[in-house]
């Protein structure tokens, strides 16, 4: 009981805020939410903290297994928030190149505090899902009724080559 109360200790409730709630910002924090939430969007941001601007093909490479059609519609709606910028250099081949801004970087630092959670707790995840994953198998192995056969299916060639219903008829 000790070790539990120690635990329960060390772990607080996130403070209550009880400020009123201003719609707008509500509706916004709602929208980042669903940006921040998307996979692309938050590898882009990782890509492009740790190598600064870099050009549209480079950036392909370093978000593996996005397509090119993904990356510009990511980029556009990125672009668009604030979280990058977008350079065109009058050359030619066209050469655009792509940073955060400061709202990005801001966006980054945030997120940098998911992934140390993450790195603090993989454990206690992995084990969590162990368990549910366990639950679940045996739960779904006791549930499991026995195939019933019928009509063709349930015909089986007797050892004489007849064909037999499994009940010798």
């Amino acid at each position: 009981m000790k070790a539990k109360n120690a635990r329960n200790a060390e772990v607080q409730p996130p403070a209550v805020c009880d400020t009123e709630v201003d719609l707008k910002v509500e509706a916004l924090v709602t929208e980042l939410i669903g940006r921040v939430a998307d996979k692309w969007t938050m590898m882009i941001i990782e890509a492009l903290t740790e190598h600064g601007e870099v050009r549209f093909t480079k950036l392909s490479e370093m978000v593996r297994g996005i397509s090119y059609k993904m990356l510009t519609q990511t980029l556009r709606e990125m672009e668009r928030e604030g979280l990058v910028i977008r350079t065109v250099h009058p050359v030619i081949p066209p050469k655009v190149e792509y940073r955060l801004t400061d709202l990005g970087l801001g966006l980054s630092a945030a997120f940098c505090g998911v992934w140390i959670w993450a790195e603090k707790h993989i454990g206690e995840v992995e084990a969590a899902r162990s368990v549910f994953d366990d639950k679940a198998k045996s739960a779904h192995s006791r549930t499991q009724a026995p195939a019933r056969k019928n009509g063709w299916e349930a015909k089986l060639v007797s050892s004489t080559g007849g064909v037999t219903d499994g009940h010798g008829r």
